[in-house]
């Protein structure tokens, strides 16, 4: 030890436990004694301190390599690391996104297989897929990140004058200036508040109840950070749909909260049943504290679209049983199935009356990576909470500002998804032509997904209502499940994989969803170009048939 280090040492007491025989306190317990510089020897200060184990010093154990040479062990390890990371799953992630990585890059070095290319059908990222941006929303981010193009003439008043308005709001006039609000850039929020007003009929909003998220994810996680407390039978629960979008279950598992399923009814086109929130709810308070109910609407993986009378009544259980509702509604411009529509639950909250609008806890969700948009990577994305406690409203704030703001271009794009050009000025009509066809197309491939699923034996497809993805259930021979079961995989895993090793096309198992004993499915976006996506639907058709074949 350094003379410097012992006379650090002698200024302060270090604390040690000791159970020695003199040092026990009355209880038996142990007694705090201190050491000090008078404590170490004077002749030989390391002495003392390396005569402690490594462990007691807080030093990972060395070990002994096989050419004899000792070798310091990590310090983090899985055995060391936090235990509830372990437990996060993440489907839409998984092994068979590995696997189709490696088989692009397999392709790529020259290697034969019997397709051409990996089709990924397994994830809603739209442009990824070749679904073109929206002019308007690119025009106005490139004129936020390089200013000098506003003296351009090939740009629209329009979109100028957004531009300038988003960086009058942002420090420096400058994208890349951290923002000071932690909520968010103050005019995105007031934009977004009167989008929901707009779309809501006229629903007061308040532009303090908003905060830019990075993309929905991010505030969903944090509501959740707020919930869970307590321990054992006091544990926060939160009720999830099954199937569910993985986020949940992840976050959840994280978090170390009790994960609550309740089951949509797929014999109902994947609706809500109130019975089955009850009987989930009853089971759950045995051994948790259920405290939040969470709801996709439109649905992600299932694409169901609820109903007004499905939502009232979902609010009037959440009321009854002092239940935070958390309404995931990113997919909210995306439905397409005739006498279908899209309510937001804070609208229906508030046609309910005072009784409930004055009481019942909400929070909605949205996001710029879904619906028309599609532009996942920008991370844009707002919550806003409903009836919320004003001291955890204070905590909310502190805790978003621990992670400063949200991305701001993420924020310009919000802006601009709730405050789009206005009729009369000069990219209305072009912004109004791109949204439409994407829309449109969106529509089309879902029923056309629907159609060809369901003429193959053996799979059976809910009509798509939204949202960007297709849930067939489908029937696997029994002895494939026990093939599947030797090899220590869920039946509807094994089956995509095989799928994606004999076609290239890239699915995502039920199983990764959740679903009811003793179904399968997989989980199909609709995002790929319809030649593409016919291309899909026939592989698909093919290899099941080929795939029960074999089986059977």
């Amino acid at each position: 030890m350094s003379a410097t280090r012992l006379q650090l040492l002698s200024h302060r007491n270090v604390p040690l436990l000791s159970r020695g025989p003199n040092e026990l306190l009355a209880g038996g317990g142990p007694r705090v004694r201190t050491l000090t510089s008078q404590t170490l020897s004077s002749s030989s200060p390391g002495r003392a301190l390396s005569s402690l184990s490594a462990t007691r010093r807080g030093l990972p154990k060395e070990k002994m390599s096989e050419n004899g040479v000792l070798s310091r062990a990590k310090v983090l390890t899985i055995d060391t690391m936090n235990p509830t990371v372990k437990k996060v799953e993440y489907a839409v992630r998984g092994p068979i996104v590995l696997r189709a990585v490696e088989l692009e890059r397999e392709l790529s070095e020259g290697m034969k297989k019997p397709f051409s290319e990996v089709i990924k059908a397994n994830i809603g990222d739209a442009h990824a897929m070749g679904q073109q941006p929206i002019t308007f929303f690119r025009q106005v981010l490139a004129l936020c990140s390089y200013p000098e193009l506003l003296n351009d003439s090939t740009f629209p008043e329009d979109a100028k004058s957004r531009a300038r308005r988003i960086l009058q709001s942002c420090g420096g006039n400058s994208m890349g200036a951290l923002q000071l609000v932690f909520q968010g850039i103050d005019s995105v929020r007031q934009d977004v508040a009167r989008y929901i007003e707009r779309r809501d009929g006229g629903v007061p909003c308040d532009p303090d109840d908003i905060y830019l998220t990075t993309g929905a994810s991010d505030g969903i996680v944090t509501m959740l950070k707020l919930l869970v407390c307590g321990e054992g039978a006091t544990r926060t629960g939160v009720m999830i749909s099954i199937p569910q979008y993985p986020l949940y279950s992840a976050a959840l598992a994280e978090l170390g909260a009790v994960q609550i399923n309740y089951y949509l009814n797929e014999e109902k086109c994947w609706s809500m049943d109130i019975s089955e929130l009850q009987r989930a709810l009853d089971e759950a308070r045995r051994h948790c504290n259920p405290r939040a109910l969470c709801v996709i609407n439109p649905g992600n993986p299932t694409g169901q679209v609820q109903s007004r009378q499905c939502i009232e009544d979902v609010i009037r259980f959440a009321a009854n049983e002092r239940l935070l509702l958390m309404a995931d509604e990113v997919y909210q411009d995306n439905v397409y199935a005739e006498g279908c529509q899209f309510h937001s639950f804070k609208k229906v909250l508030f046609e309910m009356g005072p009784e409930y609008s004055d009481t019942v806890e909400l929070v909605s969700f949205h996001s710029t990576s879904k619906c028309y948009m599609g532009e996942c990577g920008f991370r844009g994305g707002y919550m806003e909470i409903i009836n919320m406690d004003d001291e955890v409203k204070a905590q909310l704030t502190k805790l978003v500002s621990v992670r400063l703001c949200p991305p701001v271009p993420g924020q310009a794009l919000m802006d601009l998804v709730v405050n789009p050009p206005q009729p009369g000025e000069p990219s209305h009509d072009n912004f109004i032509k791109e949204r439409t066809a994407t829309l449109s197309a969106l529509a089309e491939k879902a029923k056309l997904t629907e159609q060809v699923l369901n003429t193959i034996q053996g799979i059976s497809c809910n009509p798509v209502q939204g949202a960007m993805y297709s849930f067939p259930r489908i029937t696997i021979p029994e002895k494939a499940i026990q093939e599947a079961m030797d090899k220590g995989q869920e039946p509807d895993m094994f089956y995509c994989m095989k799928m994606l090793e004999e076609t290239g096309i890239c699915l995502v198992p039920g199983s990764g969803f959740g679903q009811t004993d003793g179904t399968y499915h997989f989980r199909m976006t609709i995002l790929p170009p319809t030649d593409k996506l016919t291309i899909l639907l026939n592989k698909v058709k093919e290899f099941h048939q080929k795939f029960t074949q074999q089986y059977s």
